[in-house]
């Protein structure tokens, strides 16, 4: 089994992949979710607003531990 598993999605009409470890895609479910929006939705409105040397992949797993963080400053404030 491998740690890092290999997904598809459509954004803006045209297929793309990224590849997350299962905690990473876990979190950004768990995020859509919260945020009433499809995974797919998401994962687009990150891939807007990454710069473009940044892969997707890359991208995502920086989103997901901005949220983390915020969370945490949340509990703690």
């Amino acid at each position: 089994m491998s740690l890092v598993e290999k997904r598809s999605v459509t954004i803006r009409g045209h297929r793309t992949s990224y590849s997350l470890e299962k905690p990473f895609y876990d979190d950004l479910v768990a995020i859509s979710v919260t945020r009433n929006m499809t995974l797919a939705t998401l994962v687009a409105e990150v891939d807007a607003q990454r710069p473009r040397e940044a892969n997707l992949s890359s991208a995502l797993r920086l989103f997901v531990l901005e949220q983390a963080k915020l969370g945490a400053v949340r509990r703690t404030s």
